[in-house]
């Protein structure tokens, strides 16, 4: 299906718009023109003695009709453009959200934070220049120009060609000479800003352990010294935009002079009255403001197109790995999800199987994951186990629809996962082992898995995660901030919070992601019985490093290169698998010995 663009679609949209913007664009300059003729011709007619008090009485309304409607017009003009403008950048944010947020499992093993950042601070930001500094600008400035043209050329058409040739200098030749010196540094400009951007995220996510390890001062200079080689190619920028400036101001003069020696010229064979001279040299300067600020909004076009491809290419990295999101687009397909989801709330049971299930990221890729087949019935719990690139996270994409398998099959109650798409937090939670917590109360922060929950039902999830000692110790209960990320609580405390939200969620899967990562081993293991608890009726799909809990599982998988190589109860494992026995001795040695004389 063909995409559309980020700039098309709104042309399309905003069409009467941006006529609008454009036409209250060139009554403004129209009006300023008028008010500066008007004032030249006032000027000159009032340094002589006039013969009837009208023909003073006159251009003085004008000036007052043409200062206060230019001021008006300009001001409608801002109004309606900046309005129009954020409507766009309202709609164009939305359509990366949608993008980012269905899609967020994978993408962020694509793009760095850093990234993700850059497209919505700068590259929309850039997008909406494109309106307000190139296409709005430079539609006026043809605009103006054409009439300019027109006009002198009513007077005398060689000097109005003379005249187009200077216009022409400012509105084509000098943009396009400024295009070509600047657009390569400019790209290097944004792509820099970009890498900072990258490496000041990376810092401060990582500030604790620069801290620690006394190197602060370290990454402040090197930042500073990548600061210096942006700045360098930012000033080489500003030093020809002076230079620019300088050109275009110059053309301007010389456009002065120009009209004033054929004004000069004009007078002398009585064509016009000496009155217009001034009139007509006083219109320049409104003019020229137009002409001046093309060659800046056209140098922009390098940053814009930047922005472009860095929006395109999350577009097409989704759309682009095999098979990911390419059911999801289909009208049955989608109707057939949508009544799936609505026959597992209802039920709350849900079945995920995977069948000789397959994935490699790439053509030519080792397989992540390879003849994987699984069978989970609602209330099933499974434990995955395995070290870091095993296959793991590989699987709980496949099971969450992030990504459809390479070969094989992945459904969830008959129906392709990858086809529920935005759908899948209906029907699947996720407890990770660093779960955010937003700068708001507790209760905000739990209410984040059911918007609309009432009080109540937030209080209850809050008892089945065990909330029921912190809340009660804190100053205003559930209506406490919690603060930036949650620092007023331990790690534990964190992990309890977000599962009271996963329990609001109230979905029939639970993928637990290595949630007791870091904790202690006393919280581990109370914080492990909570869940399990909570959550009996629940299927849990567990990815864990240990084997802690792995008793309760009613199957456990050991993974290695993305293929299974031991599969079976925690008891069957222990009596067969000698790998296994060593792997949960090291893990738990005092359960180990406890469970093996019991065997």
């Amino acid at each position: 299906m063909k995409r559309e663009g980020w700039l098309a679609p709104y042309f399309n949209s905003y069409f009467w718009r941006f006529l609008l913007i454009i036409a209250l664009g060139a009554l403004t300059i129209f009006s300023a023109s008028s008010l500066m003729y008007t004032s030249g011709f006032l000027i000159s007619k009032a340094s002589i003695p006039p013969e009837n008090i009208l023909m003073i009485y006159v251009p003085i309304v004008g000036v007052r009709t043409f200062g206060t409607s230019r001021a008006v017009i300009h001001y409608a003009e801002r109004l309606v453009s900046h309005d129009t403008i954020l409507r766009i950048l309202s709609k164009m944010r939305i359509r990366l959200y949608n993008i980012l947020e269905p899609q967020a499992l994978f993408l962020s093993s694509r793009f760095r934070t850093g990234d993700i950042l850059g497209m919505l601070a700068d590259d929309i930001e850039y997008l909406q220049n494109v309106y307000l500094r190139t296409v709005f600008p430079s539609i006026i400035a043809l605009l103006i120009y054409a009439a300019a043209i027109i006009s002198l050329g009513a007077f005398d058409v060689a000097f109005a060609l003379l005249m187009g040739l200077y216009m022409l200098v400012l509105v084509v030749v000098l943009p396009l000479i400024s295009l070509l010196l600047t657009q390569s540094r400019q790209r290097l400009v944004k792509q820099e800003r970009n890498r900072l951007y990258q490496k000041l995220t990376d810092a401060v996510l990582g500030m604790g352990d620069w801290v620690i390890s006394g190197r602060q001062s370290q990454f402040v200079a090197t930042y500073e010294a990548d600061e210096k080689l942006v700045a360098r190619t930012d000033g080489a920028l500003r030093r020809w935009a002076r230079l620019r400036m300088f050109i275009g101001q110059a053309v301007v003069g010389i456009a002065v002079v120009s009209v004033i020696y054929w004004a000069g010229g004009e007078y002398q064979s009585g064509a016009i009255a000496g009155t217009l001279i001034a009139a007509f040299v006083l219109v320049v300067f409104p003019v020229a403001d137009v002409f001046l600020p093309v060659s800046e909004a056209v140098e922009k076009i390098p940053q814009y197109r930047n922005s472009l491809e860095r929006l395109s290419g999350v577009e097409e990295a989704k759309d682009s790995v095999p098979g990911m999101g390419a059911k999801a687009g289909n009208a049955e397909t989608a109707a057939l999800a949508d009544a799936a989801v609505r026959t597992i709330r209802e039920t709350h049971r849900a079945h995920i199987q995977l069948k000789n299930a397959g994935y490699r990221y790439a053509s030519g890729d080792e397989w992540s994951i390879q003849d994987l087949s699984l069978d989970i019935p609602q209330g099933r719990k499974i434990a995955i186990i395995g070290r870091s690139g095993a296959g793991k996270s590989t699987l709980l994409k496949l099971i969450q629809g992030v990504i459809t398998p390479s070969a094989g099959s992945a459904v969830i109650s008959g129906i392709d996962a990858a086809a529920y798409g935005e759908r899948i937090p209906r029907l699947i939670a996720v407890l990770n082992q660093s779960p955010h917590l937003f700068d708001t109360t507790v209760a905000n922060n739990i209410r984040l898995g059911n918007p609309d929950a009432p009080d109540e039902d937030i209080k209850r999830a809050g008892e089945l995660a065990r909330l029921d000692t912190l809340i009660s110790s804190l100053p205003e209960g559930y209506d406490t901030p919690v603060r930036e990320a949650g620092q007023r609580f331990s790690g534990g405390e964190r992990q309890r919070i977000a599962l009271a939200r996963i329990l609001l969620q109230n979905t029939p899967v639970v993928v637990l992601d290595e949630p007791t990562v870091g904790l202690d081993p006393r919280t581990e293991r109370e914080l492990l019985a909570t869940m399990f608890g909570a959550m009996k009726e629940k299927t849990l799909i567990w990815v864990t490093h240990h084997l802690a809990g792995a008793e309760q599982m009613d199957e456990v998988i050991f993974m290695e290169n993305g293929l299974v190589e031991m599969r079976g109860t925690h008891a069957e494992l222990l009596a067969r698998e000698p790998r296994y026995r060593r792997l949960y001795e090291l893990d738990r040695p005092g359960e180990f010995l406890g469970q093996l004389a019991e065997m």
